[in-house]
């Protein structure tokens, strides 16, 4: 990568990176935390982990849509501003419901597709999937940390501590974004381009897109849904207060990460990113079942939680790359919102069927719940065309 892409990866992954650091910081505290609320129950417990996830499933596509047209700066700081609005909201409630109304707030700054989008601007067509891994990479990371600070700090200042973090931090990527990340020597804005009508529908009958939505929209279902329960399983079957989960994340995440790299080496030089992302499914298929029928014996609760965390880190770089290659260069901005809208409508019902399945089921049900889920992905995927090979254009965007 040049020294203009390097700036950029750091920027948009810090940017990205800061903002899902706040978002994560509840899952590992909130299951257990979270009772503690006025009018708490299971199913909204549930729905304050995923309820971002409906409003960012609603904005993704207009912010996507204005992304290609005023620009993904403007985007961009707007959405960090609601967030931060959203996490001052939730910072300040007592009750489960005014933490679900600020959950919500934070989740109306649906930025994901116009950084993207912007990464896709501003880098060779040849670097694109090791920018998107990159920033895959900067979500791991804030995971990592946020699966070691949270508890910690909310055993120092409570949930609200974790939400008025998440405001600071909000304003920090802020400073990044005009600090940081280059402006667009070509910035994609287009005045006179083909209707807003005709390129959503250019987008949703491109059948390999479309796959790709499903996938997103599967994969972060299962995120939140496995998060209402695996708390609670560290805390029951190892006997492990909320202050120590760390014990277990820590060495689990960074082993994960481990399968990440030569997988991207492997689908970029290989073009095997089919084969890649099939193999990541199953991974990810095998681990659910081995929770729902294993969970409950330690040592297949850890591999198979490494197992899932590693097809996870795979998916969730390999996937925007993959978006980024079937999108027209003019409908990126679109094609993004759409992707973003799906991965954000599984967060929110993944959070709160898993909350539903959880009070009726336990925690075995929610990850049977969840294998359905990828063995539907599995289906999905058949009759996938080639990746188009973004390196033969190269010189033509450059």
């Amino acid at each position: 990568m040049t020294p203009f892409e390097r700036r950029t990866a750091a920027g948009l992954a810090s940017i990205f990176g800061l903002r899902m650091f706040g978002l994560f910081l509840m899952l590992p505290v909130f299951a257990v935390y979270g009772t503690d609320l006025q009018g708490a129950t299971p199913a909204l417990i549930g729905l304050a982990i995923g309820v971002y996830g409906l409003t960012q499933a609603c904005l993704q596509i207009p912010m996507g849509f204005a992304s290609d047209r005023i620009g993904r700066r403007p985007v961009i700081l707007g959405g960090l501003l609601l967030f931060a609005v959203g996490s001052v909201v939730a910072a300040m409630s007592d009750h489960i419901i005014g933490v679900i109304i600020g959950r919500a707030l934070q989740g109306g700054g649906a930025i994901a597709a116009a950084v993207m989008a912007l990464a896709a601007d501003l880098t060779a067509p040849k670097q694109r999937t090791m920018m998107m891994a990159i920033i895959g990479m900067s979500v791991g990371g804030a995971f990592l940390m946020a699966m070691i600070l949270g508890p910690a700090l909310v055993g120092i200042g409570g949930l609200a501590l974790i939400f008025w973090l998440s405001a600071v931090l909000a304003v920090v990527a802020m400073v990044v974004l005009y600090a940081v990340v280059p402006v667009p020597t070509q910035q994609r804005v287009h005045a006179d381009a083909e209707p807003v009508r005709s390129q959503f529908g250019g987008v949703l009958r491109n059948p390999d897109l479309l796959r790709l939505d499903g996938g997103i929209f599967i994969l972060h279902f299962i995120l939140t849904a496995a998060f209402v329960v695996v708390p609670l399983m560290l805390r029951d079957t190892l006997s492990l207060p909320v202050g120590s989960h760390w014990q277990v994340y820590v060495p689990v995440l960074l082993l994960s990460v481990v399968a990440l790299v030569p997988a991207v080496m492997v689908s970029e030089r290989r073009h095997w990113h089919r084969q890649v992302l099939f193999a990541a499914v199953v991974c990810l298929t095998i681990a659910q079942l081995a929770l729902a029928t294993g969970g409950g014996a330690a040592p297949v609760l850890l591999v198979s939680l490494w197992l899932w965390f590693a097809a996870f880190n795979v998916l969730e770089a390999t996937l925007p790359s993959l978006i980024s290659r079937y999108a027209p260069t003019e409908s990126k901005g679109t094609a993004l919102g759409v992707y973003a809208t799906s991965q954000f409508a599984g967060a929110f019902l993944g959070g709160l069927f898993g909350g539903i399945v959880h009070g009726l089921g336990g925690e075995a049900w929610v990850f049977l719940l969840c294998a359905l889920g990828t063995m539907a992905w599995l289906v999905i995927m058949r009759g996938m065309g080639q990746v188009p090979d973004l390196r033969r254009d190269a010189v033509s965007e450059a």
